[in-house]
């Protein structure tokens, strides 16, 4: 009778004693200090552990170049040019904001309506023409010119970053998606100023976002539906009126009969003062869109303090031809 069938314990067979990852770590660790003689398997390891620092090294001395929002060194490899730690200190926006537009809302007007909805008081003497305006974080500091970085400097990696912010604020929308599709439209650009910078930032970021986050599906990205028919003029530092007359008749949808019926998620990388966001959801109301939200990577928000001086009761009156006075109550610049 033949006896048992034996396995010789080569050290290619010997798998069950190899070392775990976290203690080749810790021996690689040990080796850079002296402490430890790497060999075999370990020593595969430590290799690649100092190519690849070399590399970096070898990286920052030929291709200096500092983070774009501190302005440190950058130690690390990396397409996007912003170190870890200003990246860690992008947050969402804290404190109590309005349900509907997602500017902050004063202490005063911090509770909820019978809807359950808390409002600020713009929002609660004007109907917007979309259900809810969501926002990642403020856009100051670091997350303004992190999307400067991508939209002024053509730095494309950004928008991976940008679209990951984009996703978590799209999520809180979920419960109001229900289980029907959702069309995402990125705010176009003039087709001059796309041919002039090579991509529409709304676009990328909404395409990475989607990658992410998109509802079980529900979510479709949706482009050349919704148009910019002619070039606009720059919004900063223009007055309510001018806003509007600058974007009247700007937009377009092309293909209404693909919007008839259903439901729209406007999607841009900024909400400044609502004036675009507002003329793209009438103009998408007004070729059947059934609703229409608004998410943003950004949004500007005010300062509570430069409101206090107003009084809502001055607002009860309002009508399409004093709109451009509440409108200067939206848009208070800190």
């Amino acid at each position: 009778m033949a006896g048992p069938f034996i396995v010789s314990e080569t050290p290619e067979r010997k798998t069950s004693q190899r070392k775990r990852p976290e203690q080749i770590a810790t021996d690689v660790v040990r080796a850079q200090r002296g402490g430890f003689e790497p060999s075999g398997f370990e020593q595969h390891w430590f290799d690649r552990l100092k190519a690849s620092r070399a590399a970096s090294s070898l990286f920052s001395v030929l291709f200096p170049s500092n983070c774009c929002i501190c302005g440190e060194p950058l130690l690390n490899i990396s397409r996007l040019p912003v170190c870890r730690q200003c990246l860690g200190k992008l947050h969402p926006v804290e404190g109590t904001v309005c349900s509907i537009c997602g500017e902050r809302v004063l202490s005063s007007y911090a509770l909820s309506d019978a809807d359950g909805l808390v409002r600020c008081p713009v929002c609660r003497r004007i109907e917007r023409p979309f259900e809810r305006a969501v926002a990642y974080g403020s856009y100051e500091d670091g997350l303004r010119e992190l999307v400067h970085l991508l939209k002024c400097s053509g730095v494309r990696p950004a928008a991976r970053v940008l679209g990951r912010m984009l996703a978590e604020a799209i999520a809180t929308l979920e419960q109001d998606f229900a289980n029907d599709p959702v069309l995402v439209i990125p705010v176009p650009l003039y087709k001059g100023k796309r041919r002039q910078r090579g991509f529409n930032q709304a676009e990328l970021i909404a395409r990475s976002a989607l990658k992410i986050y998109s509802a079980g599906g529900r979510l479709q990205l949706a482009t050349g539906i919704l148009e910019r028919t002619r070039p606009t003029e720059s919004q900063i530092g223009l007055t309510a009126h001018q806003r509007r007359e600058n974007l009247r008749g700007a937009f377009a949808v092309v293909r209404a009969s693909e919007v008839t019926g259903k439901a729209v998620l406007l999607v841009d990388d900024v909400y400044t003062t609502g004036t675009t966001a507002s003329e793209c959801a009438r103009v998408l109301g007004r070729a059947g869109a059934s609703k229409v939200w608004v998410a943003t990577v950004a949004r500007t928000l005010k300062l509570a303090s430069k409101a206090e001086g107003f009084k809502v009761s001055g607002f009860q009156g309002f009508n399409e031809e004093n709109e451009a006075v509440t409108e200067n109550l939206e848009t208070l610049q800190p």
